[in-house]
This record gives structure tokens, sequence and C-alpha cells, in this order.
């Protein structure tokens, strides 16, 4: 590397994404803090109409965070002890955690090895008389293959939940937007997502008005009036200063995402240009869906060795997921062991994100790439 000093390069930089907003946040959280209404109310209601319009859905509903959407979600589609959800094996642990949190059976499947995403030809195998959801995850901002999942559920009587929660604004094939095709989706607003709050915060939506109605109750204890409950729910309300500050910055999250796809375009570019691909594998782009890059994930020769070598160089990098759910020592009552899911097993192994946030400099996307060359190099 020709670098006379060392770029540091984080994963994210929330502080350079702040420093653009600055003047439109604070008098939002100071108007907030000023009318001290801060459980749900007008700005929560006002975020709803918004992201709504934007996931192209009639109703959207705030709630305290992407793991509570999932929760919330299963609770309206009466998923109850014993009952079945399908999923994929590889994703974060609140897609799997939520199923057995209402003490279901999730049931795992392995992926798309070029996308990451739930493999649709190996879902209908897993049917039962007890299966009663799938939950598709839309992970590092690239959507599931969404038609033989609606086609698969339509044929067995199944509901389906879009774990949208990496994926706010990302579109399948004809335009769908994540979130608008099964009977809910999912979504995460924990900071450092594409679109993320000052602390914990979520979303469903869905285009079934009963389904939303039950939403709105469970999501206030199943209360409808105060005090009066149709149901058992919980505290899954968003916090209005959450909203606020979300609202906000939901008008900037296209150009965000233009960021993100430039950054992706450089990197792919890059990689070919150094003779990477020699040793890492850049993400897959499916034709006709929109990608937002919530992660730019790699597969790389010698992962775990990479990834050492950039931190020690400052370049942040994350591995998501290292244990698929086959193998998380929680999951071990299921009875699944190790080569279960080899598409899977093999993405934990071998991938590595690096950084894709859109205040990335010309400078540090250089050196992110040839701090890899380094190490392949030396």
């Amino acid at each position: 590397m020709s670098y006379k000093n060392e770029i540091t390069v984080p994963l994210l930089d929330l502080k350079a994404q702040y420093q653009t907003i600055r003047e439109e946040i604070e008098p939002v959280v100071k108007e907030v803090i000023e009318s001290q209404y801060f459980i749900l109310g007008p700005k929560v209601k006002e975020f709803e109409e918004n992201v709504a319009n934007y996931c192209r859905v009639p109703y959207a509903l705030g709630v305290s965070s992407g793991t509570d959407a999932l929760l919330i979600a299963l609770m309206a589609l009466n998923i109850r002890p014993g009952d079945e959800v399908i999923t994929t094996t590889y994703s974060f642990f609140a897609t799997a955690g939520s199923i057995a949190r209402l003490h279901a059976k999730p049931v795992f499947v392995d992926i798309d090895p070029e996308t990451y995403n739930i493999d649709p030809a190996k879902i209908e195998e897993k049917i039962t008389e007890k299966t009663k959801a799938i939950i598709a995850v839309h992970l590092y901002g690239q959507m599931a293959d969404m038609d033989p999942i609606m086609k698969i559920a339509e044929r067995h009587g199944l509901y389906v939940i879009e774990d949208a929660a990496q994926a706010i604004g990302s579109e399948y094939k004809d335009g769908r937007r994540a979130g608008s095709i099964g009977h809910i989706g999912c979504f995460s607003f924990f900071p450092s997502k594409n679109l993320g709050g000052f602390g914990d915060g979520g979303l469903v939506t869905t285009k079934d008005e009963e389904l939303f109605t039950k939403l709105t109750y469970l999501r206030n204890h199943g209360a409808h009036p105060k005090y009066y409950h149709k149901m058992i729910g919980g505290n899954f309300r968003l916090d209005a200063l959450q909203a606020a500050v979300l609202n906000v910055k939901l008008r900037h999250l296209d150009d965000w995402t233009a960021g993100r796809q430039s950054n992706a375009d450089f990197y792919d570019h890059g990689i070919k240009e150094r003779g990477l691909d020699k040793w890492i594998t850049p993400p897959v782009r499916r034709e006709g869906y929109r990608h937002i890059f919530n992660q730019y994930i790699i597969r790389a020769q010698n992962r775990d060795e990479l990834l050492k070598y950039l931190k020690a160089h400052n370049v942040g990098c994350e591995i998501y997921y290292p244990v698929t759910f086959n193998n998380q020592e929680c999951f071990r009552y299921l009875g699944y062991k190790k080569g279960d899911f080899p598409k899977a097993e093999k993405a934990a192994a071998e991938t590595l994100a690096i950084p894709i946030y859109p205040e990335l400099s010309y400078e540090q996307k250089n050196y992110v790439l040839d701090t890899i060359l380094d190490f392949y190099q030396k």
C-alpha cells in the first residue's frame, strides 16, 4: 500500500450521518421534550403514515423494536405452543428466538448461497400438519424470492411474515417493497440500520385491516379502550422521541440508499480491477431487485485471518453471522446437528461485512480494497 499513514475506516460512522441532519433533528427532539408527550401520540401517528406510504402498504404500526415486531406478528397470527414456523437457519437470532419465545417450534431451512436468503425450494418438504407460518428474511438488504414462497403458503393455508429488519425500501421484481407482500412485515430501527433511531424501535406493516386492528390492541397490552383488555398483549409501543427522529431520517433514506448502492458499485468494480476476485466474491444482486445494502457481504478465502488483518489496520468489519441456528446451544433441543444445512454453514464460515455506509470517502473505500489486496499478496 502507498499510504503514508494508515486510514481509519469504521464499519459504520453514525456521527458522520448525524452531522448532516443535526439542524433538522434537534428542533424536533426539543419539540417532543417540551410537549412531554413521550408515549405514542401525534409524532408516532405521523411517522406511521409516512412510513406506510414509503413501504407502499395501507397500514403501519410503530413498535418497540424489531424483535418485538416479530413477536407481535406471531401473536397476531395466533401462533401457539406446539405450532411450527418455518424459517431460515441463517439470520439474526431474533428471527428464530421470537418463535421459541411463544413455545412454538422453529423449523429451519437452508439458504440460497448467492443471496443468503431462504431457499424456497427447500420449504415445502418441511411442512407438516403443525406448520402455521413461514418467516422469510430479507437478509443484508436484498429481498427473498417471495413469489414461490407465497404460492407455497397459499397451497398449504399458511401465513407469511416478512422479516425485513435489514430491508426497508428493498424491492422485489415489479417494485413491490419489503413488508408489502406477506401477511405482516417486520422492521427494525436499531441505530445501525439504514433507517436507524436514537435507540430501539420497530415497525409492523400489513394490508389486512383486521390484522392491523389486532396488532394495535396487542401493542398496548391488548386493551381497547384503556383498561378493557380484549386479549393478552404486551408493552410494544414506539416512543414519540424515536418517531420524531425517524420522521426526519425517512426524508433522507433514498439518498442514503443511493450512496450505499454507489459504494457497492465502487467495491464491485475495485474488486475486479485489483484481481481480488481470485480470493473474494462480492454480493450477488438479482436482476429486477432493489438491493439497499444494509451490509456489503463478501465471501473470503481465509476469512478469519482477513478479519484480523483488517482490524489491525483500522478497517471495521464484522461476521454476520458466525453460527447458524441449528448450531446454537439454545436450539440443541430441536435435534439438529452440524452439517444439516451445508450452504448456510459454509456462508457462516466464509462471509464478512466491510464498510458500506454512504459517508465513506473515496480514500477510505480505496484503503479498504487496498488493505484486502495487501493481505492476500503478503
